[in-house]
């Protein structure tokens, strides 16, 4: 058996730590030897198997000393094989010598900036892209490794309870839904999605077109006057931040992702986990993830004109919609799914420890 400890020193939930979690768990279902190490009172923490061991460390900021001594001791005291860390704070907090154990793997989920990862033993990159940014910046090439992630499994939800989630937000029961999902930031290119949605049609086959986009941010009251700039804002909804989206990606007929640069799209994963056509942006990390006009569809990142043809394309052929979506769940369960990524890395521990 390969011990490891995971390190994360967020609080809140964002994808970087809602994998922390999803893996965490699974090599505890696996009962693998697995310490977790993160903030205490966090939502991170309250997500992970009862049964999971856990140390809790402030990590308040990357010079939090106290914390780093902490993480040594710990990692001293327990002597894991591997500890992996996620996102730049945990991954800054420790300090392994090259030829001492733990093995110490970052893992990176977007084009971060290199430097504080460097001193890592091995790197983890989520998609190709993030893997030759990497390699771009000097980082052995034989100690990069690409793993995807994995969404945990999605049991469809009632007819009601959508249905009640359709009468919550105030569309209609015989509306099409178009749904988006991430951080209302400039990098997520909902500018760009409302300007689409204005160019497609009110209704499509007589049914009005809504569409929904689940998040909060810094651009929200900016994005919600762009709305009422162009006249749909009477279409649009905004439930702000949910832990989990996925009912409302559920609910739609087409979600889609906007972004101008994402890691892997964990919002590409989830929609496919519910069988839902996917259209995207051609961004980095979303063209390695898709295959275009087979499990999704692409179109140039930036481009609200080529974005609305799509949309109103994929919202016209219902069929068309069902086929991408099927293949979507089909390229989920081959390459992401919890099983293939959970052996990916059991077999890079195996490979890292010799």
């Amino acid at each position: 058996m390969i011990t490891s400890a995971h390190i994360i020193g967020g609080e809140a939930v964002g994808g970087a730590e809602l994998f922390y979690v999803r893996l965490v768990n699974a090599l505890q279902a696996r009962q693998q030897p697995v310490l977790a190490i993160n903030v205490a009172g966090g939502q991170v923490s309250a997500r992970l198997r009862p049964e999971t061991e856990q140390i809790h460390v402030p990590m308040r900021a990357i010079w939090d000393v106290w914390s780093r001594w902490r993480i040594a001791q710990i990692m001293r005291e327990r002597r894991p094989d591997i500890v992996q860390t996620y996102m730049g704070r945990a991954t800054r907090l420790i300090g392994v010598a090259a030829d001492r154990r733990p093995v110490h793997i970052a893992r990176l989920g977007g084009y971060y900036n290199p430097r504080g990862y460097r001193h890592a033993h091995a790197w983890v990159a989520v998609s190709p892209g993030i893997r030759d940014h990497l390699i771009r910046h000097g980082f052995p090439a034989n100690r990069v490794f690409h793993i995807s992630n994995f969404v945990a499994p999605r049991h469809p939800s009632s007819a009601a309870a959508l249905r009640r989630l359709r009468q919550e937000q105030g569309i209609p029961e015989e509306a099409l839904i178009v749904t988006a999902v991430g951080r209302l930031h400039p990098v997520k290119g909902f500018d760009d999605l409302l300007a689409a949605f204005a160019a497609v049609p009110t209704t499509i086959r007589n049914r009005p077109i809504y569409l929904i986009i689940v998040g909060d941010g810094p651009l929200a009251t900016e994005l919600e006057q762009r709305a009422v700039q162009l006249g749909v804002a009477n279409r649009v909804r905004w439930p702000g931040w949910r832990d989990d989206a996925g009912p409302f990606q559920e609910l739609a007929d087409l979600c889609v992702c906007s972004s101008r640069q994402e890691g892997v799209g964990n919002v590409v994963l989830e929609a496919w986990a519910y069988r839902r056509p996917v259209l995207s942006t051609r961004a980095r990390g979303l063209q390695d993830l898709i295959t275009d006009r087979q499990d999704g569809w692409l179109t140039p990142s930036a481009d609200p004109v080529a974005l609305a043809e799509a949309m109103e394309l994929l919202l016209r052929d219902e069929s068309l919609r069902h086929e991408i979506a099927s293949s979507g769940h089909q390229t989920l369960i081959a390459r992401h799914g919890e099983e293939a990524v959970v052996n990916a890395y059991l077999d890079l521990y195996r490979h890292l420890l010799g």
